[in-house]
This record gives C-alpha cells, structure tokens and sequence, in this order.
C-alpha cells in the first residue's frame, strides 16, 4: 500500500533537485495527475516536504553509514535514501521493512546503475539496526539536526533567543493544515463546517481567526463540491489578517498592487459585501485568468484585473484609492513550512529585494487618497525587508504614519505593525503594517 504515492513523491524530489523546479507546485500536478486518494494523496505530499524539510539531517545519516558521501551518488539513489530515511526516522505507522523495500524497489527503478540497489539496503538496514539498539546519533549541530542552512540559522539567532529559534526551526518542519476561509457571501462558517465533515474533511475551527477552519482529509481539494461552488477559498490566516488590519468597508475603491493569485482581493471583496470597485493587479499576464476564474467561483461581481508592474507609475490611478494592498515580492522565509526548498536557495540574490520592495512602495503610495490607507505585507521575517523598509518610507513621506490597528485575541492591539511567528501564532511567518495618509 501506498507504493504509487512514494514513487511519485520520488519523481518530485528529483525533479525539484535536477530541474531546481519549486516542490509544491510539482506535487501539485503530480497528485492531479495520478488522480490519487485522500489517503495516497496526503502520503505523498508527506513524503516530499518531509524528505525536504529534514534534507541536511538525511544526507547527514548517509554521509555517516554510506561507503560514498550523499553528494556523490546519482539523484535516484540519493533521493531514494532519503524517503526510507525519512519513514524511519519520522513515519511510526510505516513498517520499517516496508520503508526499506519500497526504496530499495524504487532504487532499482531511477537508478542509473541497478546495482546501486544493494547500496540502498545497506544503508537502511544499517540505520535500522543502530536504531533498534539504541545506537543512532543525533547530530549536536541546530543548523543539521533541523536542516536549516547555517546563514539561516546566525541570521534568525540574531532575532530570537536560543529556546525561540529551536522552536521556530521545529515549526517550519511541522505540517501545515490547509486553511479554508469562509466565503460570508455565500455561506457560513458553521453550515460550512457541516458541509464539509460530511464529505469526510476533519475541521477544527481556527484558534484565533475568526471564519477560517483548519481542513485535513482533503484528499482533492479541487474535488470538493463546496470548494467547486465557491463556499470557501484557501488562504493563511496570517494572510487574512492582513486584510483584518486594512479593514476594507463597503463601497471602497481598492487596489490589490501585486494581488495574484488573489486570496487578499478575496478576502476583502467579501468584507466589502462585494460593493465597491476592486482593482487586482500583477506583473504576470498568466496569473490574471487565475483571478478572474477565482474570483467567478467565489460569486465575487466586482473585481476587475489588470497587467501591471508595480514599480511604474500610472497617472490615471493618482490619488484615486481609499486603500491599496502592497504584498510585495520577497524572499518568502516565512512560508518555509509549505515551500520547505526555500530554505535551501542561495541568499546572496535576497540582498537586492529591498531596493525592489522600496520602488513599489514608492510608487503605489501614489494611488492612496487622502487619509486612505497603504498596507505593507511580507511573507518574510527578515528586518531588512520589513521594518526597515517601513522606517525608510515614512522618512521618505512625512505625509504618512502608522495607525494601530486590532487583530483578534489573543494578538490584540498592535502600533500599526506586527510580525507573525510560525511558532508563536500558528500561522505563516508573515508582517503587516498599516500606514494612513495624512488627510
């Protein structure tokens, strides 16, 4: 059981791995696809971020029991390794012989060299033996035993104290539970929730946003009849607080600067009651149809969509918005727990994203009316991408101040801006910060 689901978790490691392809959006396809099982489903996508997040501490037993270090063995054979490492180190409702056959089977298949398979069961069977005496090591090294790259690791130990940063490690390996906002124009949370656990989904209401339920047993989402008729979209609740602090009212006249795929002009078309004008914007023509459609399954009349980069400046939409959305582009470190090969790009083109994110900012401050609202939102933790870029602007435009807003309990009150912490809130890593105009 379950020998497609590791097959084609194998088939997106080493696609992500040889082509640097992005894990989730692979999977995504992959599952679809193979038209999987909510159960084969949740497998594979378990195999793959988890083979993924714990990447540094799987080369890190091969290394150790191998007669050939990780990096030396062909993308088949080492990707192999990893997923049986993986079931044995994490998955207790795998059987370790099962983990080491069907690796060993899979060996022989996306191995360059079918000989190769005997390497695999060594070491497997080495690892099994050492963890049934009791015998296997752990690795003393934070950055290895979570498998964060040690720039990672100095750069989040300047920002948290040692017993944060291990609990922050240990949240951007944790699973995810897909988040489903309420679609208020059709539904409500409760008929939602009964909806949905009589088709078989586990839902739990989210601890402290208000409308969004945790989701699990999905198996397609796609599939659901509820999602297919626009009763709920999919969207972090860090996310949705965004929209929350911007509290959007009825009637605005909103842009979305850099809006795809579209979950915050969702979010606030739906707290708008669907009246008012809504403007979602992106630089990429494809993700436009990703909004319209989107926007037609959620029942949401009044969203327009237009191509745009938001560092150009469009005089016709001059002082013409009481709120713009700015979820500038960024190096995505707070997300880690859904797109866990973040962590492992290089860092040194993050250094630029400043610059960009500033230019934006900029530029879209200009389509705020007066005593209208700008909301700057990351999907990072970094400072420099955050705070600094807020402090920066406001010297650059003494016409705007942060305005506190309120967030539900137990976050509450905040002074106009806040940083989401995966370990401490449940949530991506995620800022926000409120600026108003001046009037």
């Amino acid at each position: 059981m379950g020998s497609m689901a590791r097959e084609v978790s194998l088939q997106c490691l080493i696609l992500a791995e040889k082509r640097n392809a992005w894990s989730d959006i692979s999977l995504r396809n992959a599952i679809h696809q193979a038209q999987f099982s909510a159960r084969d489903a949740g497998l594979c996508t378990r195999l793959t971020y988890g083979v993924l997040q714990n990447q540094m501490l799987l080369d890190w037993h091969i290394d150790r029991l191998s007669s050939r270090p990780s990096e030396q063995l062909d993308t088949g054979v080492r990707n192999a390794i990893r997923l049986g490492l993986y079931q044995l180190l994490f998955l207790d409702r795998v059987p370790p012989h099962a983990a080491v056959n069907e690796s060993v089977t899979l060996g022989k298949k996306y191995a360059k060299n079918p000989k190769s398979a005997s390497l695999i069961n060594g070491v497997l069977r080495n690892f099994l033996r050492q963890q049934e005496s009791g015998q296997c090591p752990t690795p003393e090294d934070i950055s290895i035993r979570y498998s964060h790259p040690s720039w990672f690791v100095k750069e989040f130990s300047q920002l948290l104290p040692p017993e944060e940063l291990e609990a922050f490690l240990q949240a951007n390996n944790s699973q995810p539970l897909i988040q489903a906002q309420t679609n208020l124009l059709k539904t409500t949370a409760n008929a939602l929730t009964a909806e949905l656990t009589a088709a078989g989904v586990t839902v739990t209401p989210h601890p402290w946003m208000p409308d969004c339920l945790n989701l699990e047993n999905t198996g397609n989402l796609e599939k659901l009849t509820a999602f297919c008729e626009g009763r709920f979209y999919v969207q972090d609740s860090a996310a949705r607080a965004a929209v929350t602090a911007a509290a959007p009212q009825p009637g605005m006249r909103i842009m979305d600067a850099c809006g795809a795929p579209g979950g915050k002009s969702f979010a606030a078309a739906i707290a708008m009651e669907d009246q008012g004008e809504l403007f979602c914007c992106d630089l990429h023509p494809h993700k436009e149809k990703l909004i319209q459609e989107g926007a037609k399954r959620l029942g949401i009349q009044h969203i327009q969509t237009a191509v745009s980069d938001a560092r150009h400046f469009f005089p016709e939409w001059e002082n013409a918005f009481d709120l713009v959305l700015a979820d500038v582009p960024c190096s995505g470190l707070g997300i880690i727990r859904k797109k866990p090969d973040i962590r492992y790009k290089e860092p040194k083109p993050l250094e630029n994203l400043p610059v960009i994110q500033r230019d934006i900012l900029l530029n879209v401050a200009k389509y705020v009316k007066l005593g209208g609202v700008l909301l700057y939102s990351t999907c990072t933790l970094l400072p420099r991408e955050n705070d600094d870029v807020v402090s920066w602007f406001l010297k650059q435009n003494e016409n705007f101040c942060l305005e506190p807003f309120t967030l539900p309990s137990p976050i509450g009150q905040t002074n106009g801006c806040i940083t989401l912490w995966p370990h401490r809130h449940q949530s991506d890593g995620f800022f926000i910060a409120k600026l108003r105009r001046k009037a």
